[in-house]
C-alpha cells in the first residue's frame, strides 16, 4: 500500500463521513499552550482537514500539511487554515515556526525517525507534539459487528494490515496477556519517540451517530473497501441488515471509538 495515494478514491467520503475528535481530547492537546489566538499549529497528514477545522474553530492558525491532492481538494476551506502540499518527512515549513505539531489518524503511516526529526525542526523550543487516533471500540457489540463486516469486505492485499503486524509483533516479542495486548498493543511501538520525551497519554470515548447512508459512507471512507460491483453490493446488503436490527427509534446507530492521545515535547539536545 502506498500511503500517499491510499485514500485517493475515498477522499470525498472521508471528508463527509469520518468522525471528528471529542472536544475533551482537543482541549487536552491544547492544555497549557496559552491563548488559542497565539498558537500556530501544523497538522501533519491532515487529510481533508477534519482536525484542522476543529483547531481553527478555536482560533488557532493551522498549516494543514497533506501530500494527497484529492484529499487536499476535498478539504473545506477556513480562513485560519492554510493547506500545504508536503509530507511528514519534508513539510517545507520553516525552522521553529510552529508551537504545536499534531498528527490525527496519521502517524502510523510515517517514517518514524525521519518524521520526528522534521517535527523537532519545525517546532518552537518549548513546543508540543500530539499524536491522536480514533480507533474502533471493539468492546461495543455494534461497533465490533460493523468492523467485522468492513474486514470481510476489504480488498485482498499481500501485506498484512498494520494493526495485525503490530499486534503479532507485540505478542511474540513482549508476550503480553491478551487483555493488555488488546488495550495497548497498537500503541506500544510508540512508547519510544526519538528526539522527543513523552509527557502524557490519555484515552477518551467518542461516539458517531449515523443513519444508514452514514454507515455506508463511513465504510467507503476506508481505502480497501470496494466502491462498486458485487463486493460493494454485498457490503451494502450486510450493512443494511446490521442497521435494521440495531437502529434506535430515531433511525440512528452509534459507532463507538476510543480516542487515544500521546503528548510529547522536543528534547533540548539531539542525542
Amino acid at each position: 500500500m502506498n500511503p500517499l495515494t491510499y485514500f485517493s478514491d475515498a477522499a470525498a467520503d472521508y471528508a463527509k463521513y469520518r468522525p471528528t475528535y471529542p472536544e475533551v481530547a482537543i482541549d487536552k492537546v491544547l492544555e497549557g499552550l496559552g491563548l488559542p489566538c497565539q498558537i500556530v499549529a501544523a497538522d501533519i497528514g491532515a487529510g481533508t482537514g477534519i482536525a484542522s477545522r476543529q483547531l481553527a474553530e478555536k482560533g488557532i492558525k493551522v498549516f494543514a500539511v497533506e501530500p494527497n491532492a484529492e484529499m487536499r481538494q476535498a478539504a473545506i476551506s477556513h480562513p485560519l487554515i492554510e493547506v500545504c502540499d508536503g509530507t511528514a518527512e519534508a513539510t517545507s515549513l520553516p525552522d521553529a515556526s510552529v508551537d504545536l505539531v499534531v498528527c490525527f489518524q496519521a502517524f502510523h503511516w510515517f517514517n518514524r525517525e525521519q518524521s520526528l526529526l522534521e517535527f523537532r525542526r519545525i517546532l518552537q523550543k518549548y513546543g508540543r507534539l500530539a499524536l491522536v487516533w480514533n480507533y474502533w471500540e471493539l468492546e461495543d457489540k455494534f461497533t465490533k459487528d460493523y468492523f467485522r463486516l468492513l474486514i470481510k469486505a476489504s480488498k485482498p492485499y499481500s501485506a498484512r494490515s498494520l494493526l495485525t503486524q503490530l499486534r503479532r509483533w507485540v505478542k511474540k516479542v513482549q508476550r503480553l496477556p491478551l487483555k493488555l495486548l488488546r488495550n495497548c498493543g497498537f500503541f506500544l511501538p510508540y512508547s519510544c519517540l526519538p528526539y522527543f520525551v513523552e509527557v502524557g497519554r490519555h484515552r477518551f470515548t467518542n461516539k458517531q451517530a449515523v443513519d444508514l447512508s452514514g454507515l455506508i459512507g463511513r465504510a467507503q471512507s476506508r481505502g480497501l473497501v470496494p466502491r462498486s460491483g458485487e463486493g460493494f453490493e454485498q457490503l451494502v446488503a450486510d450493512l443494511t441488515q446490521l442497521y435494521s436490527r440495531s437502529h434506535s427509534p430515531d433511525g440512528l446507530v452509534d459507532i463507538v471509538y476510543r480516542t487515544r492521545v500521546i503528548l510529547a515535547e522536543p528534547l533540548p539536545e539531539l542525542k
